[in-house]
């Protein structure tokens, strides 16, 4: 039987090892297109759950780890991969519920109980993925439960079978096969099973690569780590930081941290043949800075810092008490609010005079969590929150955001940036909720969205020879053809989607594209495309693609 501390420590266990091999499931990612990569979005949903499981002490019942475990997954749920996980875990909780240790039999019935859940959570499931290797896993469960009552031979077979499937998963899709690889979604479950299974045959908790990377770095900087020890001081309000370029002459240093001594504490002072950095808490910055100066300039890399430590603090203590008392959702003021995610400041400021109430930063390569997704319907003042994920990896997310509140949400299921803005345009605040979730989809279903962006990785997809950095021209989601050159690759997908008819088109320029190549390419627009077509050009400063194109 495998009790509470046994379960928590497989779950722990199990969170690091998908964090130390992260980066080996994301290159399993076959897709050219930079996204939120299955292994990194399944190790920040394990690891949402690890302090809450460090707390619990040993003589915990497996069913409140259980519990504990797949509502922090839940909310720290990122990307369909993430999602799925943490479903599956949901439905090993419901499995567990009620017991202080478990067994074969109940393990194998948890399973089963979250596969279900997975399948019923994915519009349309695909064999050849995550989904397929849990069901396996489930299965074997079922089958070994009936034949042994060893823990560790009932989990060394579930072990042994999702290995097997999950080889299977690259002749389940055609895009696997093509490139020679398994599904990553997969991958990673199979890396948590078997990191839980080494705990449940008595070996010891597995250790972060990381940490021992972090540490070395904080060995090496004795700057950051003196720093650090000050973190929580706060005698004097604020917190000083600059780098200095000495001067020709420059005064012995000593002089300038005797003087700092005498107008604040916390003082850290290193420096060597050509700058000098300080770190120093004081009443009087201004002070600190004026002195600095007799000693050489201030550099632009990093600039000088002042934060109110003061502030912060009570900043912390908010939020502090905010976690541990639950988020008190806005008082409704309004009938309808609306929840956007989005990225870049273009972006953001669009969606806010287009009526967000709040935009959660968050879109391609950024996958925000379920409870980022969920705090943010919950500080909407409305009786009814509309929700925009605008990104098919991040729908999942906020439909599972909706089962955490009694408050009323409608998710719409707008998959790009141009359907999030049509779906806004077309909302009538004099309609009721039904009317305006038909009008909005219906809006946003008619817009042809164009993407230019890079080439994350080398692939052979869609009939594509890519080559990492290639420029990707992307026609309603599927790959296009490529290009060399960005404003070439955003005239010929504009051209070839306003082919069968446009009235407008709007180009929404990123972080890497300069407002004079963008107007560049409103200017070819306007000579070479039909003159009836009214082209509008917007800074969005979207990271990852260059070009948002809507056509409609």
């Amino acid at each position: 039987m495998i009790n509470g501390a046994m379960f928590r420590d497989a779950l722990i266990s199990a969170a690091i090892t998908i964090n130390n091999r992260k980066r080996e499931v994301d290159e399993l990612n076959v897709y050219p297109v930079p996204d939120g990569d299955t292994g990194t979005n399944m190790s920040m949903t394990m690891n949402n759950a690890v302090d809450e499981l460090k707390r619990m002490p040993d003589s915990v019942d497996i069913s409140e780890v259980a519990s504990v475990a797949a509502s922090a997954f839940l909310r720290g749920a990122r990307g369909n991969s993430g999602v799925i996980l943490s479903l599956l875990f949901r439905g090993i909780s419901k499995g567990l519920s009620g017991l202080s240790e478990a067994g074969c039999e109940d393990f194998a019935n948890s399973l089963e109980y979250g596969v279900e859940a997975a399948y019923k959570a994915v519009m349309k499931p695909v064999e050849g993925t995550i989904l397929t290797v849990s069901k396996a896993a489930a299965h074997k469960a079922k089958e070994s439960a009936l034949s042994t009552s060893s823990d560790v031979i009932f989990w060394n077979d579930i072990c042994l079978e999702t290995e097997t499937v999950l080889a299977q998963t690259t002749d389940m899709l055609p895009q696997l096969k093509k490139a020679g690889v398994v599904d990553a979604g997969g991958m990673g479950l199979s890396i948590i099973l078997s990191a839980m299974k080494n705990i449940f045959e008595g070996n010891e908790i597995a250790e972060s690569t990381e940490k021992s990377a972090y540490d070395k770095e904080k060995n090496e900087d004795s700057f950051k780590s003196a720093v650090s020890q000050y973190d929580d001081d706060i005698t004097y309000t604020y917190c000083t930081e600059f780098m200095l370029r000495k001067a020709d002459n420059c005064p012995d240093s000593a002089i300038l941290r005797a003087y700092l001594e005498t107008i604040g504490d916390c003082v850290v002072l290193v420096e060597d043949e050509k700058i000098i950095k300080v770190h120093v808490h004081t009443d009087n910055p201004g002070n600190a800075l004026q002195k600095a100066l007799e000693f050489g300039c201030f550099v632009n890399d990093p600039r000088p810092k002042i934060e109110n430590m003061r502030i912060q603090h009570e900043d912390k203590v908010k939020e502090a008490k905010e976690i541990e008392a639950g988020f008190t959702p806005a008082e409704p003021e309004k009938e309808f609010g609306f929840v956007a995610v989005v990225s870049g400041h273009g972006l953001t400021s669009l969606f806010n005079d287009l009526g967000a109430d709040v935009v959660v930063k968050g879109g391609q390569t950024m996958n925000p969590s379920t409870d980022d997704i969920l705090r943010a319907i919950l500080s909407v003042p409305a009786e009814t929150v509309f929700v925009l994920p605008n990104n098919k990896n991040i729908i999942m997310a906020a439909e599972q955001a909706v089962k955490l509140t009694d408050k009323n949400v409608c998710v719409l299921q707008t998959r790009t940036i141009p359907q999030g803005i049509a779906a806004m345009m077309a909302f009538d605040e004099y309609s009721a909720l039904a009317e305006n979730r038909i009008a909005m989809t219906k809006a946003f279903e008619k817009i042809s969205t164009g993407l230019v962006t890079f080439a994350a990785r080398d692939s052979e997809f869609e009939g594509h020879s890519i080559k990492e950095g290639e420029i990707l021209a992307l026609d309603n989601g599927k790959l296009s053809f490529t290009e060399k050159d960005v404003n070439k690759a955003a005239y010929k997908l504009i051209k070839k989607l306003t082919r069968s008819g446009a009235n407008y088109v709007t180009v929404i320029y990123g972080s890497d594209v300069t407002e004079e190549n963008a107007e560049s390419l409103q200017q070819t627009l306007q000579a070479k495309l039909n003159d009836k077509i009214e082209i509008m050009l917007i800074d969005g400063g979207q990271p990852v693609y260059y070009y948002i194109i809507s056509v409609e």
